[in-house]
This record gives C-alpha cells, structure tokens and sequence, in this order.
C-alpha cells in the first residue's frame, strides 16, 4: 500500500506498524485520516512515535475514528473528560488493568471498535510493553474442519470476574455486563473472518456441555497466544498506540515494579459483532 501523507513502517511481518511523519496535535486533513484508517485496516494496531497533545487534541483525534465510550467501570479523574480512563500503575500497584490476552470490554452488547492509549510517562530503562495479536492470521491458521464447526458458535462474554463490584446502573443498582457473540466475527469494514475470544471476557460457548466448552475455549485461547500472530510495542514517552478491537487482542505486560507508568486512554464505540451466518444482533445478558 503506498501511502503520501504518512510514513508507515511495520512492527512485524503480521500485526502492526510504526507511522511517522505527522503531528496528532494538528486536526487530521481528509487525506491524513485516509491513509491513517487504511494503514489502521492493514495492521490492526498503529503506533504514533513523540506525540505532544493536550487531552482535546488526544480526544479530538479519537473522534475521528467514532464517538468516545464512556466506560462503566472507571472513575471520572480527567475534570470534563469523562471518556478519559487514566491508565497507570507505579509502587503502590499490585497488579494492572490488562494483565492478561483480551478484547477490550467485549462483555458489552457493542464492544469497542478500538482504543487510542497515549503514554507520557514510562518506566526509566525497560519494562510495560504491550503485545498485540492478529485474529484474522489466529482464525486462519485453524484446520477448515475447525474452521466451519467454530462459524456456527456463539460464546458468553461476562465481565464478572474482571469489574467484580464496578459497575451500576443509574440507580446504583449492581450490573453485571454479558453479552452473547458469534466466535467467528466478520469485520464490518474488511470482511474478513477473525476469531472473536478471549481469555479477559469470554467465559462459555454456548450450546456445549461444560467439558466440551471449557476443552473448546482452552484451545482456542492457547492457539490465540501463539507468538507467530503478535507484535511487541516498546513505549516511549509521547507515543500513542492506536487499534482495532475488532480483529486483535492485546496484553499489558506489568514487569516494571516499582516504577511508574502513566497515560490515557479513549475507547471508541462499536457495533454489534456478527458472524459469517448472521448471528448478531448480539443477545445483552446483563444480570443484576
């Protein structure tokens, strides 16, 4: 793909790519957010190296791509920005948000269709990397027998076990976000075919006894952790990192204790996943 207003160099031969040659703090021209979408569709996860912007500028950016989520579990830090989730963790932190392979709150009826995470401080020498993997090559990379039975299966996705006493209603009611998606999602944009679970969220497959989905779901997300699919993102103060929850999943590496990492985060709405046989609208099963 040749691109004029950006610089576009790959992260890895399968997810991911390094784009220089513009300021996020400036308004994106047409062509800028073109070539910035169509880089974002080949590799899934874009890293903007020595960014300087102001919490409208990072916001602005967002909306480029949809309307910011203001997420049910963080609290309000970012005076006028609701949609600013602060991500940090430093001495005092036992453990981080994101340690472990997921798709950023897919236990919604509409999950995320990315997220823009803009660092500024980072640990001194080394340390809180992100991994990122592709879905469509962890899809592909499955037998054709394995391939057409998983098209046909829809999974629970429950946030549960990862909010616990987070979230409320407007009332202050308890809720539990679930929701039912195809494992097999078809992305609106490409078309193309990737798997749609993981380890954060996705607790059952549906239809299945309890041997058989838990065996299922082990595979799957063993299969999905496999190196040959990721990338490895190296922060640095200013960078931003932008990706499609759709067709990746990601893992916040926390190996920098006691040290201080610090940025924010805005999600991007979504739509209702749906699968190769139509399965979507997804089914919400928030409990309460």
């Amino acid at each position: 793909m040749q691109y004029e207003a950006i610089r576009v160099r790959r992260l890895s031969p399968v997810i991911g790519a390094r784009v220089e040659g513009i300021d996020l703090a400036r308004p994106l021209g047409n062509q800028q957010f073109q070539e910035i979408h169509d880089a974002l569709m080949a590799h899934l996860v874009l890293f903007f190296p020595d960014q300087r912007l102001t919490t409208d500028q990072h916001v602005a950016f967002s909306r480029r791509f949809g309307k910011p989520m203001i997420h049910p579990a963080a609290k309000q830090e970012i005076e006028g920005h609701p949609e600013i989730r602060v991500v940090r963790a430093d001495e005092n932190s036992k453990i981080v948000a994101g340690d472990a392979w997921h798709s950023d709150m897919s236990c919604e009826a509409n999950p995320p269709m990315g997220s823009a995470l803009y660092v500024t401080e980072v640990p001194p020498d080394s340390g809180g990397d992100t991994l990122f993997a592709n879905m469509y090559a962890a899809f592909e990379a499955l037998s054709p027998p394995v391939r057409d039975m998983l098209r046909g299966l829809t999974a629970i996705h429950s946030g549960a076990h990862v909010y616990s006493n987070a979230f409320y209603d407007k009332d202050g009611e308890k809720r539990i976000p679930q929701a039912e998606h195809p494992v097999v999602r078809v992305h609106p944009v490409t078309g193309r075919e990737c798997l749609f679970v993981n380890a954060g969220f996705t607790t059952r497959i549906v239809g299945l006894t309890k041997l058989e989905s838990d065996s299922l779901l082990a595979m799957l997300l063993r299969h999905c952790e496999a190196p040959a699919f990721q990338c490895r993102l190296q922060w640095g103060e200013g960078g931003l990192a932008l990706w499609d929850n759709r067709c990746a999943q990601h893992h916040a590496i926390f190996d920098y204790w006691p040290h201080r990492r610090y940025g924010h985060r805005v999600t991007i709405g979504g739509d209702a996943p749906f699968g190769p046989r139509r399965l979507s609208p997804a089914r919400s099963r928030g409990a309460r």
